[in-house]
């Protein structure tokens, strides 16, 4: 019904978009999630967005409406008080309404000569295969305005003493070698993306060296973003959380903390600390 409504008053080069708030425990029409997710692609052709606002507990289902705001081209936030009401509604209401790129797929390749193995942490759900990166037909995420979007990769350089084993577990190839090419880039990022009403995807290269990355000038965003990392290694009890601790996360979430304009960094920490403490 809701799109229905947004079809019959459709505004050319406007935004128009379904805002939907649920606990996502739909029990109305549709229900299943392949067939809710047909749906919602269907309807994204037509040029409607959407964004689930998530409230509730208990039978909250928050995966579904992950899902589902990915196939309808949207975006999706969990509001659980009243600050995160007033955040998402205030702060962050732009960035939610109006999206500046659509299909946005990030793919990044490492110079075997100066990273010797790398792992992504997060974004189990939201990876594509290498292929899917030129096929302007597969579907992926979007950007609103002024939002930014954080990959962190834990790497091992070549030249470390770290030792790495994946490849020991793989027979030499017997048809075909791999042949290094001699470079002083560390590695190269690709952006491709589509414009909000763009059908033919865009691409942005650059390549980073080394010397482009200032050790002693790390932003207060990097040092929140690797302790909210760190923090879930933790949380998970990963079996790659190596030396990871509590008194480094609270050390680089207190330094990032100095910048602090809405408190969520402050909020962070406190949620590190009683962590802490159950632990």
């Amino acid at each position: 019904m809701a799109y229905k409504i947004a079809k019959d008053n459709f505004i050319e080069k406007g935004n128009n978009r379904v805002i939907l708030a649920t606990d996502g425990d739909f029990n109305v029409g549709l229900r299943d999630d392949v067939s809710l997710v047909k749906m919602i692609e269907k309807k994204r052709k037509d040029g409607v967005y959407l964004t689930i606002l998530g409230f509730g507990m208990g039978n909250y289902k928050d995966g579904k409406m992950e899902q589902i705001s990915n196939a309808g081209n949207g975006n999706y936030a969990y509001i659980d008080n009243i600050l995160e009401a007033e955040k998402m509604f205030s702060t962050e209401l732009w960035g939610t309404i109006y999206t500046i790129a659509k299909d946005v797929k990030i793919q990044i390749e490492f110079n075997p000569a100066k990273i010797k193995s790398y792992r992504l942490i997060g974004y189990e759900n939201r990876m594509l295969a290498a292929e899917d990166f030129n096929d302007d037909k597969k579907d992926a995420g979007e950007i609103g305005l002024g939002h930014c979007v954080t990959a962190i990769y834990e790497v091992v350089f070549a030249d470390s003493g770290n030792r790495d084993d994946s490849n020991q577990k793989i027979d030499t190839l017997k048809y075909q070698t791999t042949n290094i090419i001699a470079s002083e880039e560390l590695l190269t990022v690709k952006f491709r993306y589509k414009e909000p009403k763009g059908k033919k995807s865009k691409l942005i290269s650059k390549s980073i060296y080394l010397r482009d990355i200032e050790l002693d000038q790390i932003s207060n965003n990097l040092l929140l973003s690797t302790s909210v990392a760190e923090f879930g290694l933790l949380l998970r009890d990963s079996e790659h959380k190596g030396s990871a601790s509590y008194s480094q996360v609270l050390e680089r979430a207190k330094e990032a903390a100095k910048y602090d304009p809405y408190g969520y960094r402050s909020e962070f920490i406190k949620l590190v600390r009683i962590s802490e403490l159950l632990n």
